[in-house]
């Protein structure tokens, strides 16, 4: 469905009423599309914080040689104290 911004403003409820029953509405103004209004079910959540600290490829994760026993021991022993 297609609704100007004048028609979102004048029959919010008929154009809500269309996103309750699955459609998706494309506002317009002077011809420009300016928003697009999806229903729940289309819709990606939005977090308020990032979700992917270590980036989405897990092939970019450094290699440690030696598997990193000491780096990993010296990090157990800094760590002594903190609830480790």
């Amino acid at each position: 469905m297609e609704a100007t911004m004048r028609e979102l403003n004048q029959q919010t409820a008929k154009v809500i009423g269309a996103v309750e029953r699955g459609e998706t509405v494309t506002v317009t103004k002077d011809g420009r599309h300016v928003a697009t209004i999806l229903p729940p079910s289309l819709a990606e959540p939005v977090y308020p914080f990032r979700t992917d600290p270590m980036g989405d490829e897990l092939d970019d994760m450094p290699v440690i040689p030696g598997g990193g026993g000491r780096i990993l021991a010296d990090l157990d022993r800094h760590m002594e104290g903190f609830g480790r």
